[in-house]
């Protein structure tokens, strides 16, 4: 038997020479050995493997897959899954930290299994279909139970206004063609006669107003003396303040009095739930007293977050998802956006909204996301096509087409700097005045906040040449901008990075450095707390209420001329400039690529040194691990 506190010399070795895995996946199977000894290693090896996947975002490690696919379920080269000891998989059975859970024969539902009821930190999903299962984490376990058990009990239908199909009639006409299904109404349908309801769909198909047009549909149906109460939400401050303005937007070309039974008012999640930390540390039950609750950008909801919300939406209310399944999953573990609307659980309260009414047939960023997603075997060639059609954005920097590339090998060209000052050339305008101190009023920095957001540097990776580090120091240079000792100047964009509950900042917030009203550098932050009907600064006409931030108080923030593309989810800009690495990396994907791309509402520029890097990314697709899509 292995001692209690270590490992044998065999496997210790192989982890720190070849095996990937964090101190953090070392110390659990350490953990896990000093409590309960196995002598077989596999076993460690497992219990570091289920902890790795958790840190890459997989809610299990699948086992089936570890046999089969090792390298490429666990993101490593073919020489370091070669490590991997033989039969790994089989020694599941036997592991002497984990529950094993079978599908119940009582389940009243396929998808319904029973709860774990030991204690052993990791869980052990074994089905027929897949005899070799999944191993989890406890707390990816208990969450995935969750949100399972909250949705089957939300999939009998609920009470429809008697009259929805006049209603829906006066909100949706028939269309030219009758064979062209309307998914809009549809949409409004099933979550008039559902509890539950999940609508995905491309940038600019509608789904906010699917929705507007729903809660009028509600709102109108309801009895005067109990009007709906409707709460709107979204993963991060950005996102919310987007759904605030695009509902606002919706909500204007409905009657008035609809508008005056809807507030557009949208907040993040974790103040909807009043969390004040991680989802698996905060173990209150919060009950929202609700009858509608729309989330907007569902597919940046981690599992826990998921699990967390189904718990809180009472079992009588509406709930209703909107988000795109082929971009990014969250950043923490879990893929649950995707998964239901591919697997069975949901499928019939699935709704794909297909017409984009921003990118037509003839929209460049509209073919290159086609083409992105294609599944064809010739998508290879209709990329290729694209990016030899696109003219180059340094010599055509005012040319008419959407779609344009940047020709440049590396970051310190010259052209650089101009492409990039000509991309904020409204902003720098706007700024000039108050690099030398000038004081900024709060229209001022609420237009500085606008401009600034129209023209956004997205990259693939943070690190490396063309990396987000690397890049903010070269836009700083390029823009002159930045050039004294001090950190911060008039002009310093700033994301923030952790949540701030003392201040009311969430993370992915973005505010602009400028010297404010009193003649001290403050940090302008849009305070969609003070003013219920705040637009985001990418709204047409800014306007509302400006929170200053004095830069001490800010302690979890970054310089954001340029974020990656995971940061700006929910988040859209009249141009971007997506930039890919010369050297292929694992983070690179199909839904990387979509998800920027698809974050420019009128133009894209895209920067590939090597183009075979950008094909091959468009070919590799992100798979997570999990149950709930089964």
């Amino acid at each position: 038997m292995l001692p209690p506190n270590t490992l044998s010399p065999l496997l210790q070795s192989s982890w720190s020479q070849t095996a990937p895995l964090t101190s953090l996946d070392k110390s659990l199977a350490n953990l896990l050995q000093s409590k309960h000894p196995s002598n077989d290693p596999r076993h460690l090896w497992l219990a570091a493997l289920t902890s790795h996947q958790w840190g890459r975002g997989h809610a299990c490690l699948d086992l089936g897959l570890l046999r089969s696919q090792a390298a490429q379920l666990l993101g490593w080269s073919n020489e370091q899954a070669a490590a991997l000891p033989d039969t790994l998989h089989a020694a599941a059975a036997s592991l002497p930290w984990a529950e094993v859970i079978q599908p119940s024969a009582n389940a009243h539902t396929p998808d319904l299994f029973d709860a774990p009821s030991g204690s052993q930190p990791l869980v052990l999903h074994c089905t027929p279909a897949q005899p070799q299962g999944k191993l989890y984490l406890r707390r990816a376990w208990a969450a995935e139970h969750t949100i399972r058990q909250q949705l089957s009990a939300r999939l009998t239908p609920t009470a429809a206004p008697a009259d929805l199909p006049q209603r829906l009639d006066a909100l949706f006409p028939a269309p030219a063609d009758p064979t062209h299904a309307d998914m809009q109404r549809r949409a409004c349908e099933v979550a008039a006669t559902h509890r539950i309801t999940l609508i995905t769909g491309g940038p600019g198909t509608g789904k906010t107003t699917t929705v507007v047009r729903l809660l009028s549909t509600l709102v109108g149906a309801a009895a005067p003396e109990q009007p709906l109460r409707i709460h709107l939400a979204a993963p991060t401050g950005k996102a919310a303040a987007r759904l605030t303005e695009s509902i606002t937007q919706a909500l204007d070309k409905m009657p008035e009095a609809v508008r005056g039974l809807i507030s557009p008012q949208a907040h993040t999640l974790h103040r909807l739930l009043q969390l004040h930390g991680t989802p698996s540390n905060d173990t209150r039950a919060h009950q929202l007293a609700t009858d509608v609750v729309v989330v907007d950008e569902a597919s940046m909801v981690d599992l826990e977050m998921m699990a967390r919300l189904l718990k809180a939406v009472p079992l009588h209310a509406r709930l209703i998802l909107l988000g795109d399944k082929d971009q990014l999953a969250s950043v923490e573990a879990g893929a649950v956006m995707s998964q239901l609307c591919t697997g069975p659980l949901l499928r019939d309260l699935t709704v794909t909204l297909t017409h984009s009414h921003r990118f037509d047939a003839h929209s460049g960023i509209g073919q290159w996301a086609r083409a992105v997603n294609s599944d064809d075997p010739h998508n290879r060639t209709q990329l290729q096509a694209l990016w030899h059609a696109a003219p180059d954005w340094v010599e055509a920097a005012d040319s008419t087409h959407d779609v344009t590339r940047l020709q440049l090998p590396h970051a310190a060209d010259p052209r650089l700097g101009g492409a990039l000052r000509h991309g904020w050339r409204e902003w720098l305008a706007l700024l000039t005045p108050h690099r030398d101190g000038h004081a900024c009023s709060d229209a001022q920095a609420l237009a500085l906040l606008h401009q600034l957001a129209q023209f956004c540097v997205l990259c693939a990776v943070r690190d490396g040449p063309l990396g987000v580090t690397q890049l903010n120091a070269q836009i700083e240079r390029a823009l002159g901008l930045g050039q004294g000792t001090q950190p911060w100047y008039a002009g310093r964009p700033v994301m923030v990075t952790r949540n701030d509950y003392a201040l009311g900042l969430m993370n992915g917030d973005v505010g602009l450095c400028l010297t404010g009203p009193d003649g001290v550098l403050r940090v302008a932050f849009i305070d969609t707390a003070r003013d219920g009907t705040q637009t985001s600064p990418l709204s047409a006409e800014p306007a509302g209420a400006v929170r200053w931030v004095a830069p001490s108080r800010l302690d979890a923030v970054d310089t954001v001329f340029a974020m990656t593309v995971h940061k700006s989810q929910g988040s859209e800009f009249e141009h971007v400039l997506l930039v890919l690495p010369a050297q292929d990396v694992p983070v690179l994907s199909r839904e990387l690529v979509y998800t920027g791309l698809t974050r420019a509402r009128a133009r894209l520029t895209l920067w590939a040194p090597n183009t075979q890097v950008l094909w091959d990314a468009c070919a590799r697709r992100v798979l997570r691990s999990g149950g709930l899509g089964q």
